[in-house]
């Protein structure tokens, strides 16, 4: 009877699998003819036999991990388009900003508190005359930075509001802005984009007027005069004349300024498409219907597009 030959092992072979066990199933690269086992590497075995056991492993963990319930997600308060002016959008958040800031203006003083639509109808001539600066001569009306400061120094020293809260001071100032959810890069803002209107109404308007000498006479006889009582130290003409001139020139500025105003509202594209702010108190037309967005389009109310 033959001898067997002793069986060798070799640190770059694996054990030699008898020819009765059956091949392996975790791959088709370890059959061989007949489904017989074949030799392999250690190194390529290993490399094999490691990602079925990654994904084994996978599995048995996801079998014994608990289901999580999916809880609903809170919602999420997002800002919302209010009304849109040639392709400007205004959002509630302008809203509120423009009603907070409106503690800086001295005409809003005696007119109580600045109601939302107010705020926005504000808004809607606003960013009508902006791009109306733009399309002209934006550089000429632009205010420098020695005007918006002298102008926010007069508001925090004559504001009746910044009074009361000794703003002159960097403690009151800061604790006036507090008070009212304000930064000083939102007042600085605020300041710039009114005196640019201002500036581009004096720049357009104003070189046009003439007061004639009758008009200052008509104002201080029929105007002036009447404001001092019996006994009264009345201003003679000559003294008050630089002044009732002004006076006329803003008063023709404003006119011809509204005037302007209106038919550009007129000729743009101005909708209104929250519901709660289309009535005539939020822009001129009226809307098509009870809840339907308000438009004005060349002079007419479309309703919603």
């Amino acid at each position: 009877m033959a001898k067997r030959s002793p069986i060798r092992h070799s640190a770059h072979a694996s054990p030699i699998i008898t020819k009765n066990r059956p091949c392996p199933i975790l791959s088709a690269s370890f059959c061989g003819k007949g489904g017989m086992p074949r030799t392999t590497p250690a190194g390529s075995y290993a490399r094999l036999l490691k990602p079925a056991m990654i994904v084994a492993l996978l599995f048995s963990l996801s079998a014994t991990r608990p289901l999580r319930a999916q809880q609903p997600a809170s919602p999420v308060v997002l800002d919302s388009a209010v009304a849109v002016v040639n392709r400007h959008v205004i959002l509630a958040s302008d809203i509120d900003e423009e009603i907070r800031l409106s503690v800086l203006d001295p005409a809003q003083a005696g007119q109580g508190t600045l109601t939302p639509k107010r705020a926005l109808d504000q808004l809607i001539s606003r960013a009508i005359i902006e791009q109306q600066i733009r399309r002209e001569d934006a550089e000429a009306a632009e205010p420098s930075p020695e005007d918006v400061e002298a102008r926010l120094a007069e508001i925090r020293r004559e504001l009746p509001a910044c009074v009361r809260q000794n703003c002159a001071t960097d403690e009151g100032w800061k604790a006036f802005l507090s008070a009212h959810d304000l930064t000083p890069e939102r007042v600085d803002a605020y300041l710039r984009y009114r005196l640019e209107i201002l500036r581009f109404i004096e720049l357009r308007f104003r070189p046009g007027i003439r007061i004639a000498p009758q008009d200052i006479e008509t104002y201080y006889r029929n105007t002036l005069l009447p404001e001092y009582g019996p006994g009264d130290a009345v201003p003679v003409l000559e003294k008050v004349s630089p002044r009732i001139a002004e006076i006329l020139l803003q008063q023709q500025v404003t006119a011809m300024f509204d005037e302007w105003l209106t038919n550009l509202r007129k000729q743009g594209d101005v909708e209104v498409v929250d519901p709660a702010f289309a009535s005539d108190d939020a822009v001129e037309t009226p809307a098509t219907g009870p809840n339907a967005p308000q438009k004005t389009h060349g002079g007419e109310g479309t309703g919603s597009r």
